[in-house]
């Protein structure tokens, strides 16, 4: 797939990865990637990345064609706290990725369900996502509700819509509260600098609620719980950053210097609640801390 791009006045004098980014919309270190590899000339000429352009050039991005993403199953065990016909209730650990996505095209969530499930997930999010009915990041641990049926799927997306489907998660996060307990209100959009990344913003944005409680302070860290009303992208990681509040272990919303020890935002998916798609009983599913929380927790000074 090629793109061809005649330097315009405003992009006279600007690093290649920046007009790059500018151009294709993709981010700098994607743009920093291409350029890397080769794969963007100028006039004709190999582009460096900090090359100063000038108008009136032409810039020609070469990039492969896609490959057609497809969900295979996988023997991966996966620990299940429930299962029945219409659905599963699965623990998913820590690092791992629910569907398949450019850069992690196996080894996934859903690879491991269609083994285990012999295939037999809901289809309403297609060939890539079978199943699943809402998603935690890579590195939130916890709880996660997968639909076998479209009877299940429906069901279970229509009672997250109707906030009665109840998701509780605990999260260690920096600093003190001056109210032990409080409600955030701020609408969720991507960042228009960090095309990955999501943030607080009016602009092509989504309404976002999250309630949180403090359960334990520390010195300079505090134990919430955390429920959710809606569920957009990153919420609790945006919603706390946005606080003043960022997740610990958090590399992309928290500070520059993280704690990279805990791989990872110090997050988990504790609790879920919902009605069953079928017999209308209420259900709910607890899932104990997992080891790297409750080390950290214990590696933090009471007050």
């Amino acid at each position: 797939m090629e793109q061809q791009f005649i330097v315009g006045p405003e992009l006279d004098g600007k690093r290649a990865d920046a007009a790059l980014s500018q151009l294709t919309g993709r981010t700098r270190s994607q743009v920093q990637g291409f350029l890397e590899k080769g794969l963007a000339t100028v006039d004709g000429r190999p582009l460096q990345k900090n090359a100063k352009l000038r108008a009136g050039q032409q810039l020609t991005l070469a990039l492969p064609d896609p490959v057609e993403l497809q969900a295979v199953p996988q023997e991966i065990p996966i620990p299940i706290v429930y299962e029945d016909e219409q659905l599963l209730v699965v623990n998913k650990p820590k690092g791992m990725v629910v569907h398949p996505a450019p850069g992690n095209p196996d080894g996934t969530l859903v690879n491991a369900l269609l083994w285990h499930c012999r295939g037999g997930l809901s289809s309403i999010n297609g060939v890539i996502r079978p199943g699943i009915v809402h998603r935690i990041d890579r590195d939130t641990s916890g709880l996660l509700l997968v639909a076998k049926t479209d009877l299940a799927h429906q069901s279970l997306s229509e009672q997250i819509k109707a906030h009665s489907c109840d998701r509780l998660y605990q999260a260690v996060v920096y600093g003190r509260f001056r109210e032990q307990e409080g409600r955030i209100s701020a609408p969720i959009g991507r960042n228009p600098n960090q095309r990955k990344e999501m943030c607080v913003t009016r602009h092509n944005a989504r309404e976002a609620a999250t309630n949180y409680r403090v359960l334990a302070e520390y010195q300079g860290f505090s134990h919430l719980e955390l429920r959710l009303e809606t569920g957009r992208t990153h919420q609790i990681r945006v919603h706390m950053a946005h606080l003043g509040h960022p997740v610990a272990g958090d590399l992309v919303y928290g500070p520059k210097k993280g704690i990279t020890s805990l791989g990872g935002q110090c997050l988990h998916a504790k609790t879920i609640a919902f009605n069953h798609p079928l017999t209308g009983e209420r259900m709910r599913f607890d899932s104990p801390l997992p080891d790297y929380f409750t080390q950290f927790l214990h590696s933090l000074r009471p007050l």
